[in-house]
C-alpha cells in the first residue's frame, strides 16, 4: 500500500479494507511507520517507536475489536501500555515504563488498535504548545513555524500529515481541543467519569482529566468512546449509558438545538483575534441554516476564575506525582532535569495547604453552578477553542526562568481561555475544524453541551461533517502527498 493511498482513509474506512482483506494489519503498520520515517524528521510528532508491542498485536491474529489493524499512537501521558516508556516528556522521568496496563490501553487493545509509536507532550502536559526540552518541539504540520497545540501536540500533529488516523489524546485544561485546534483535526473532550482512569487513579487532577482520541473523522472518536467508555472495578463515578451508541449518534442530524455564541472573551482574558471572530460567526450562521436557533450569550466565568481553580489543582496534583516518583525512584528534582515552570508549578503545590485546597474546590463549585444555571437555557454553548490562531514556536516557552505559577498559568490560558471552563465543571466540549486563516492555519470552534450529553455534541458533529466536509483538507507536509 502507497502511503499516498493510506492516507485518504479515517481509522473505520481503514477497518474496512482489512475486513474485506484488501490490505493486513501488518500493511498498514508498515506503511503507517514508513509515512512516520518520511514526515516526522520535520514535524517531531513521534518521539519513539513500539516494536514490541506492535508484534505482539500482529501476532494474536484478527481481532474482533472495531479498530482491527489501525495504527495508532500512545500520548507519553497518561493512559500507559505494560513496559513502553511513558517519561511525561521530563528528563527527571526519563526511563520510566509502568509494569501493567492502564485499563484504557488494556481497552485500546482489545478494540484492535495496532500501537506503532509515541507521541510528543509537552512536559507533565502543563502547556498549551508541545516544546519539551526533553524531546524538542512537535511543529504544525500548515506551517512549521507555529505551535501544533498541546498537550496532546503530537498526537494532532501525527493525525493531521496523517501518520496515524487516530491517536491517543487527553485533556486537563484544553489539551485535546487546543491542539485539535491548532492542526486542523477533530477533537472531543468527554464527560468526567466517561473513561476510566484506572486501575492507578480514580480520576485524574481532581477530575479535571480526560482521555480520549484526536482524529481526522468525527466517526472515529464516536467509535473509539463507544469501545472504551465505561467505569473500571471499584470507581465512584457511574455515568448512565447513552440512549445509543454514540457512532450511531453522529450519523444522525440533531433534533433542532438552542445553541448560544460569544464573540468575546471572558472578563478578563485577551480580546478575539478577528479569525476567531469570523470562525465563531460563519458557525452560528452555518448552525442557523441546519434548523437550528442561534442566541448570542454567555455565562458569568471570569480569566481569574479559571486561571485560580487550574493553578490550585493542577499545581498540588504535579507535586504529588513527582514527589511520590522521587520518593520510589530515589531521583531529585533539579535545574537540569526539570523545565522552570514545572519547578514553579511543582514549589507552589509543596507550599499549598489542605484549606487551599478546600478553597478551589468550593470555587469549582461555584463555577459548575454558573454554567448549571446557563445551560438550562441553552443545548450547547458556542466558541472559540483558543483567542488566536496558532502562536509561533517559541512563544509559550515553558522552560522560561523567572515565571511565578500564576504567570504561566495566566500565559497559557489566556491563549485557551474558553477551554478550562469545561474541565472545571466535568461538561463534554469538542473542537470541530471549520475554519481556516488566509495564510492557511486551522482555527477551530468549540461547542459543549450538558453534563453527559455527548451524543448531542456527537450529533451536531456529524451533521456539520457532512454540511462542510474537512477530511480532504490536508496541511502541505503530508502523507497524502508522499509516496514510498
Amino acid at each position: 500500500m502507497k502511503i499516498s493511498e493510506y492516507a485518504k482513509y479515517d481509522g473505520l474506512g481503514l477497518v474496512e479494507l482489512v475486513k474485506a482483506r484488501q490490505v493486513s494489519p501488518r500493511e498498514l503498520a508498515e506503511t503507517s511507520l514508513a509515512a512516520i520515517d518520511k514526515l516526522n524528521g520535520e514535524i517531531n510528532a513521534v518521539i519513539g517507536k513500539t516494536p514490541e508491542e506492535m508484534e505482539r498485536t500482529l501476532g494474536q491474529g484478527p481481532s474482533s475489536g472495531s479498530f482491527e489493524g489501525v495504527p495508532f499512537l500512545i500520548k507519553d501521558i497518561g493512559a500507559h501500555y505494560a513496559n513502553v516508556p511513558m517519561e511525561c516528556a521530563s528528563r527527571l522521568f526519563s526511563g520510566y515504563a509502568s509494569p501493567h496496563d492502564s485499563e484504557l490501553a488494556a481497552r485500546f487493545k482489545k478494540s484492535g488498535l495496532v500501537l506503532v509509536g509515541r507521541s510528543n507532550a509537552p512536559e507533565f502536559g502543563a502547556s498549551i504548545s508541545t516544546e519539551p526540552v526533553k524531546n524538542g518541539p512537535t511543529r504544525n504540520p500548515w506551517n512549521l513555524k507555529h505551535i501544533a497545540g498541546g498537550s496532546s501536540g503530537g498526537a494532532a500533529a501525527a493525525v493531521a500529515s496523517g501518520m496515524v488516523p487516530v491517536a491517543h489524546a487527553n485533556d486537563g485544561g484544553g489539551s485535546i481541543r487546543v491542539p485539535a485546534s491548532c492542526c486542523g483535526v477533530f477533537g472531543l473532550k468527554p464527560t468526567r467519569g466517561r473513561q476510566t482512569w484506572g486501575p492507578d487513579n480514580d480520576e485524574f487532577m481532581f477530575g479535571f482529566g480526560c482521555e480520549l482520541i484526536v482524529s481526522r473523522s468525527v466517526r472515529d472518536s464516536a467509535a473509539m468512546l463507544d469501545a472504551t467508555a465505561g467505569p473500571d472495578v471499584g470507581e465512584r463515578h457511574m455515568l448512565p449509558k447513552p440512549s445509543l451508541s454514540f457512532l450511531e449518534a453522529s450519523k444522525r442530524d440533531p433534533k433542532k438545538l438552542r445553541i448560544a455564541f460569544s464573540t468575546s472573551s471572558p472578563p478578563g482574558a485577551p480580546a478575539l483575534h478577528e479569525d476567531c471572530k469570523r470562525a465563531i460567526l460563519k458557525t452560528a450562521k452555518l448552525c442557523e441554516d441546519l434548523g437550528h436557533e442561534v442566541f448570542e450569550a454567555a455565562p458569568d466565568i471570569t480569566q481569574e476564575e479559571s486561571c485560580a481553580v487550574w493553578r490550585d489543582a493542577a499545581a498540588p496534583f504535579l507535586a504529588a506525582v513527582v514527589r511520590e516518583f522521587c520518593q520510589a525512584t530515589g531521583r531529585k528534582v533539579a535545574k537540569d532535569n526539570f523545565e522552570a515552570t514545572s519547578r514553579a508549578l511543582y514549589e507552589y503545590g509543596l507550599q499549598m495547604r489542605a484549606v487551599d485546597l478546600v478553597d478551589v474546590l468550593n470555587l469549582i463549585n461555584a463555577v459548575s453552578r454558573k454554567l448549571g444555571k446557563f445551560f438550562q437555557s441553552y443545548d450547547l454553548w458556542l466558541t472559540s477553542v483558543m483567542t488566536s490562531p496558532p502562536p509561533r514556536l517559541g512563544v509559550l516557552n515553558a522552560n522560561e526562568e523567572g515565571l511565578s505559577a500564576d504567570g504561566w498559568i495566566k500565559k497559557i490560558m489566556d491563549v485557551a481561555a474558553f477551554c478550562p471552563i469545561f474541565n472545571i465543571s466535568g461538561q463534554p466540549a469538542m473542537s470541530v475544524p471549520l475554519h481556516w486563516t488566509e495564510d492557511g492555519l486551522p482555527v477551530g470552534v468549540q461547542f459543549a453541551a450538558r453534563f453527559a450529553e455527548e451524543e448531542t455534541l456527537f450529533a451536531l458533529a456529524g451533521q456539520l461533517e457532512r454540511a462542510q466536509p474537512w477530511i480532504n483538507r490536508v496541511p502541505p507536509l503530508s502523507a497524502l502527498s508522499t509516496d514510498k
